[in-house]
């Protein structure tokens, strides 16, 4: 998949995910209080690649906290 500045399709996939009669049974369990601890460890994860200036590493836990934020 090319990389595209519309988000939309990450949505889709992450409302797939979380439909309640054929998403994922973990994601369909999560709520805000739920993600919290992985929402904060992924900040943390941005933050650290930040640090050490590590970009590679940056882009990555960048989509790993968008994630979190969809």
């Amino acid at each position: 998949m090319k990389p595209s500045k519309d988000i939309s399709r990450l949505i889709e996939i992450m409302a797939a995910l979380r439909a309640p009669k054929t998403g994922c049974p973990w994601d369909i369990e999560q709520n805000f209080s739920t993600i919290a601890p992985y929402t904060i460890e992924e900040a943390y994860e941005v933050a650290d690649a930040i640090a050490r200036g590590d970009l590679d590493d940056l882009r990555e836990e960048l989509g790993d906290l968008l994630l979190q934020v969809v």
